[in-house]
């Protein structure tokens, strides 16, 4: 899963693009950023939803995620992330959030509205089924958004081929046996949300000794994990 020829340009491109949005982080912080020792950097804010599902599972995979970040696309990522709720005055200062679990995520019609609101004015989140809370995530899109569908994302959209050429979202887990399968939700042509099913993107991030996964299953995880943020960071 190496990067491959017909993604060079965009590597090329990112290359000039990059340190250019180092120097400007840490000259002005962005809307995302932390401040602090933190200022300037880009930053995964988990969140913390109701319901009873552990929406603090794989405790490791996220700072791993930003260490990414760091290594391979010399970003100025934090060194660990934040957590935030739909209600929290801290919740506009991340641009990106991230949830999963394994079980019941529920919230009340004004956090569903907080999250609509907070993706239309361009927020982005990364939702990753940690096996079991698939029914109770549709649920929760249908509520934040009534009027749109949660659609399949086909293999040859951006968010496969942004930084690595990835042929589609790669299967981590095996769980039911079910293909890994990437969903989302458009608002005016803009994707704003992307959903992981039967992947487990989080569990291949996690410390190599968690789950055992060979080196080739976490480096798929790894690649798919740089081109969500990547993909978050250039597509606004």
């Amino acid at each position: 899963m190496k990067p491959m020829g017909p993604i060079r340009w965009r590597r090329l491109a990112a290359g000039i693009m990059l340190p250019a949005l180092a120097t400007l982080l840490a000259a002005n912080p962005a809307p995302g950023a932390e401040t602090g020792d933190e200022a300037g950097t880009i930053q995964i804010a988990r969140l913390h939803y109701d319901g009873g599902g552990d929406w603090y599972c794989d405790p490791s995979s996220l700072s791993n995620w930003l260490e990414l970040l760091r290594t391979r696309v010399h970003l100025p990522a934090a060194e660990h992330d934040k957590t935030v709720t739909l209600d929290s005055e801290d919740l506009y200062k991340y641009p990106f959030l991230y949830m999963s679990g394994h079980g019941r995520v529920a919230l009340s019609d004004r956090e569903a509205g907080q999250l609509r609101r907070y993706l239309d004015a361009g927020g982005f989140l990364y939702a990753d089924d940690n096996y079991g809370m698939d029914h109770s995530f549709r649920a929760m899109v249908a509520q934040v958004f009534p009027d749109e569908k949660l659609v399949p994302v086909p293999a040859g959209h951006p968010i496969y081929h942004c930084w690595y050429d990835l042929p589609g979202l790669p299967k981590i887990h095996r769980h039911d046996g079910e293909p890994a399968q990437g969903f989302g939700v458009f608002r005016h042509g803009r994707l704003v949300l992307f959903y992981s099913y039967s992947s487990d993107i989080g569990d291949g991030l996690e410390d190599p000794d968690v789950h055992g996964d060979p080196p080739a299953v976490r480096e798929a995880a790894a690649q798919m994990a740089v081109n969500i943020m990547m993909y978050a960071l250039t597509h606004p």
